[in-house]
């Protein structure tokens, strides 16, 4: 896909960062749009579906927090990226951002290339993602032209960075991961994510697989010690 193509919505009520974001977006060729507060993003997102949202936590009328959660629960924005912007410091904003369905975030205040950088990889490996390709495990199927997940001939629904892991996962079944290369394979070598943010999508991808009309959450077994597997066989290990 072009650039002039991917539409971002950018989202703050602070005049001087929507204007600084806007202008790098821009130069990079990206079209995009602009919002000051959670309520305009969910009414500019609803008349055209952004590829990705950049938003800011804190802001009046509604925080991107209920924003982000009323966006992820409507599935026309299933492979609509998220990444919140957070003040220094707020643990409580990163952790509910990730609760609420964001993909990525970076805190403020940031360098302007390490935001285009930040948003170059989300895109990467959401775009890693159309390879043609149906992976199946059981059954559990992944349609990577669709970007859909079946179980028992049901959809499913989950997040990109959810998608994107469950690829992963089921492209290199068997096989132990730590959470570095896990961060390193399916979000980038190249950006800097904290290690426990994996924790928090592979709690959330488990939660997405019990929900359908087959429990495959156990598929995503912990391995004391290291990290993560994707397998079918025998017990979680521990």
């Amino acid at each position: 896909m072009k650039k002039k193509d991917i539409k971002i919505l950018l989202v703050d009520d602070e005049p001087d960062v929507i204007e600084i974001i806007r202008y790098n977006l821009q130069q990079e060729g990206y079209n995009v749009k602009t919002a000051s507060n959670g309520k305009e993003a969910l009414q500019k997102a609803r008349k055209n579906i952004p590829h990705l949202i950049i938003m800011d936590v804190m802001m009046p009328e509604m925080d991107g927090i209920e924003a982000c959660e009323q966006l992820r629960m409507d599935a026309i924005y299933n492979d609509t990226i998220i990444m919140f912007l957070t003040a220094r410091g707020e643990d409580y904003s990163y952790v509910a951002a990730f609760d609420a369905g964001a993909d990525d975030y970076v805190t403020k205040p940031f360098a302007p290339r390490e935001l285009i950088a930040r948003i170059k990889a989300l895109l990467r490996r959401t775009e890693a993602g159309d390879q043609r390709g149906r992976l199946e495990v059981e059954q559990l199927v992944l349609d990577v032209d669709s970007r859909r997940i079946f179980v028992a001939n049901g959809p499913i629904e989950m997040g990109p960075t959810e998608f994107n892991l469950l690829l992963f996962f089921m492209s290199h079944p068997e096989r132990a991961y730590t959470r570095n290369q896990l961060l390193d394979h399916v979000w980038g070598a190249n950006v800097y994510v904290e290690e426990r943010t994996v924790d928090v999508h592979i709690r959330r991808l488990r939660k997405a697989l019990e929900g359908g009309i087959v429990d495959y959450s156990d598929l995503v077994q912990t391995v004391r010690g290291t990290g993560y597997r994707f397998s079918a066989k025998g017990m979680v290990a521990e």
